[in-house]
C-alpha cells in the first residue's frame, strides 16, 4: 500500500548526522547533500520541526555548520565527543533523538528519520502504535538495518540515487555515482502502512567556510576519531 502524503500532513524530521555521515564517506567517500535530503523527505508538506543532532569536537568551532543547517529551516542539538581515559572515543544521540520525536508526535501526522541505525525500530513501532504517527525512513539503504526498512511505513533509499543525496570531493557528481544509480537495480525502495497508523489531518575540525557553487562545505569533525570528514549543505 502506498503512504498517503499530502501538503496538509504536519511532518518533523529528525536527522542522525552522525550516521548519515559515515555511511556517505564509507559507501562513497562522498558528503552529504542535506538540502537534498530535505526536500525529498517534505515533499511540500508542512514541516513542523526539523532537528539535527551532531556530535562536536574538542574545538567546538562548528559555527559555520550549524548556520548552514539553519538557513535549512534545520535545529540543531550539539553533545560533546566523550574522551576516555584510555583514548577511547565516544558519541551519539539516540536517546536525546527518540525523545525528541516521542514529545513532539502529538503534534506531527508524520515522523521522519533520517539514519539507517536499527536501534531506532522500537522507536519507530511506538510512533505508529501509540501516537497513530506515520512514519517515513530516509537512509543509505546498503548500511541500513534492514528491520528498520521493513516497519518503517516509508523507507527512501539514497543508494538508488546517491548523487542526488551527496556531494564527492570538489563539489562534483563524478561519473562513478551517476552510472552507480544507472546501474541500481530496480527500485528498494519498499512502502508499508502500519495498521495501527491513523494520521491525523493538522492546520496549518576546523570548519571551511569554502563556497562552491551553491553548496557549502565544513570539516569540523575530531579528526583522529573521523578521518577526511566533510559535510555538504
Amino acid at each position: 500500500m502506498t503512504v498517503i502524503k499530502h501538503k496538509q500532513q504536519r511532518v518533523g524530521v529528525f536527522i542522525d548526522t552522525q550516521n548519515l555521515y559515515h555511511s556517505a564517506k564509507n559507501l562513497y567517500h562522498a558528503r552529504v547533500n542535506f538540502g537534498a535530503i530535505m526536500k525529498e523527505v517534505v515533499a511540500g508538506r508542512s514541516l513542523i520541526r526539523a532537528i539535527a543532532y551532531v556530535i562536536t569536537t574538542e574545538s567546538g568551532d562548528e559555527t559555520n555548520f550549524f548556520d548552514a543547517l539553519g538557513k535549512l529551516g534545520i535545529e540543531t542539538k550539539t553533545k560533546n565527543l566523550q574522551i576516555f581515559s584510555g583514548g577511547a572515543k565516544k558519541g551519539d544521540w539516540d536517546v536525546g533523538l527518540a525523545v525528541d520525536a516521542i514529545k513532539l508526535a502529538p503534534k506531527l501526522d508524520t515522523v521522519i528519520i533520517a539514519s539507517g541505525d536499527g536501534d531506532f525500530i522500537p522507536l519507530v513501532e511506538y510512533l505508529q502504535t501509540n501516537e497513530g504517527c506515520q512514519v517515513e525512513v530516509i537512509s543509505f539503504g546498503k548500511s541500513s538495518s534492514q528491520k528498520l526498512r521493513e516497519v518503517a511505513d516509508d523507507f527512501i533509499d539514497m543508494c538508488d540515487t546517491p548523487s542526488k543525496y551527496i556531494m564527492t570531493q570538489g563539489n562534483q557528481n563524478n561519473q562513478g555515482l551517476q552510472n552507480s544509480d544507472r546501474n541500481q537495480p530496480g527500485s528498494s525502495k519498499t512502502t508499508k502502512r502500519h495498521p495501527k497508523t491513523t494520521p491525523r489531518i493538522g492546520g496549518a575540525n576546523k570548519p571551511t567556510g569554502s563556497k562552491q557553487g551553491n553548496k557549502q562545505e565544513f570539516d569540523f569533525f575530531d579528526e583522529e576519531a573521523r578521518p577526511d570528514s566533510k559535510f555538504d549543505i
